[in-house]
């Protein structure tokens, strides 16, 4: 009896978040039987890859100990910077994208630098650059929104497929699985798990701990400037005010819901990938059953919570 409860533990443990995932779809199946057809389950990837994004380079911050507040933010500027470039007809669009992520790279690693040198908590640094570079954008912006050219090159990145497959959900995929070989296979996966777990131990083993913490902020930017061409490539338009709004805590809530802890050390991209799943069914299912928008944040809210409160209860 004791060892079927330790398996039973151990399939729990390891595979919780699987189960979830189907029971939420299972549940929403015989709530509104149209919820599980083709169109409306890649309508959820699609909608989902770009917070996916964010989510995968949150996964190492958080699972280093470490938090980001401005990832909406960081994608509103390197979004702007990337239209501003691509609404030029002289410049190469290869080199508009690589602009907009490196923007994105350099924010991650100023915030990556700041947050480690100087000590500070990572809420208060990642904050307060979130809004100044959201300040600034506004600024360049006028306050408005600013829109480029709607070339089929750029537009076929988020509304093009291959085959059936939408190319949104194509890079978050292959984005997810290299990362996820990082993380479990890489000593830069296995450093961060040690930072994460206890830095002093890390630090006494020999491990450098500044380098990696802000190596996991240079990913996370990595991941914003990849999330903001996608978002862009939607809508050809970048709101001052309103893109990327709130992205972060998106991100944040799918890591979370996908078992990694908020203390650090523990946590998986797989995990992160069920989270997103999860947070989009939430909102699809929502949209279907005609309830109001301004409900979805209690219910993510009520989600985070639950996912917490577990985390708290494994231990």
């Amino acid at each position: 009896m004791e060892t079927v409860k330790k398996l039973a533990k151990k399939i729990w443990n390891d595979y919780s978040i699987v189960l979830v995932t189907l029971l939420i779809i299972t549940i929403c199946t015989i709530l509104v039987p149209r919820f599980l057809t083709f169109n409306n389950i890649m309508a959820i990837f699609r909608n989902s890859s770009i917070i996916g994004m964010i989510a995968l380079g949150m996964t190492f911050v958080i699972i280093a100990g470490g938090i980001d507040l401005s990832s909406g933010h960081v994608l509103a500027t390197s979004g702007a910077v990337l239209l501003l470039l691509q609404r030029n007809p002289d410049t190469p669009f290869p080199l508009a994208i690589l602009a907009c992520i490196g923007v994105a790279v350099a924010i991650g690693t100023l915030s990556g630098t700041i947050l480690t040198k100087a000590n500070l908590p990572p809420f208060i640094v990642t904050l307060a650059i979130g809004i100044f570079f959201r300040s600034i954008t506004m600024y360049v912006c006028k306050g408005a929104s600013i829109s480029g050219r709607s070339v089929p090159q750029f537009t076929w990145i988020g509304w093009g497929t291959v085959g059936v497959i939408p190319v949104l959900l194509i890079v978050f995929f292959v984005s997810a699985v290299i990362l996820s070989v990082v993380l479990k296979y890489t000593k830069f996966g296995s450093y961060v798990y040690a930072v994460g777990g206890n830095e002093n131990a890390a630090r006494y083993s020999g491990i450098n701990v500044h380098l990696v913490r802000i190596s996991t902020y240079v990913l996370l930017g990595l991941c914003i400037g990849i999330a903001a061409t996608l978002d862009i490539s939607r809508t050809v338009a970048v709101s001052a005010a309103q893109t990327g709004y709130l992205y972060e805590f998106d991100a944040i809530t799918a890591v979370v819901i996908g078992g990694t802890s908020l203390a650090g050390g523990r946590g998986r991209i797989v995990g992160t990938c069920m989270g997103v799943i999860i947070l989009g069914i939430v909102s699809n299912i929502l949209i279907m059953m005609n309830m109001s928008p301004f409900l979805q944040g209690a219910v993510k809210g009520i989600i985070i919570l639950t996912a917490v409160l577990l985390q708290k209860k494994d231990k």
